[in-house]
């Protein structure tokens, strides 16, 4: 049987309106909203699930893998995660997904082995 699968809530940026690569970081979509709203008394890790950014070069529907320290740099100035991870909240869109899946149709693989990608088209046939 597989595992239920969860909703996701995620703020994009899009740094070129021409291009399809978009940075992605996970939130809690109360917790952003209220922060987005002026809540500065919310600490930063109740409004986000980590401080990885992940990077699509397909649009919002892509795969996401990990944003390298190269991209991050060129588009953000930085690559210290805290300081990417409040631009990405200041300048990107709240979105909400119906599922996450991993490439194996699991979130909860053991990421350790190999690189990460993330796949948030929602649900697939028969899954």
């Amino acid at each position: 049987m597989a595992p239920p699968r969860k909703a996701l809530s995620k703020v994009v940026y899009k740094p070129d309106t021409q291009s399809t690569d978009e940075y992605t970081v996970i939130v809690n979509l109360e917790e952003f909203k209220k922060w987005k709203e002026g809540d500065t008394s919310i600490p930063l890790t109740e409004v986000v699930d980590s401080f990885q950014v992940f990077f699509s070069n397909q649009g919002t529907q892509g795969i996401l893998g990990q944003a390298s320290n190269q991209q991050l740099d060129s588009t953000f100035g930085t690559h210290k995660d805290i300081d990417v991870v409040l631009q990405l909240l200041d300048k990107g869109t709240a979105q909400q997904s119906d599922s996450i899946a991993s490439q194996s149709g699991s979130a909860a693989t053991n990421l350790s082995k190999g690189s990460f990608s993330m796949d948030t088209r929602g649900a697939r046939n028969g899954n």
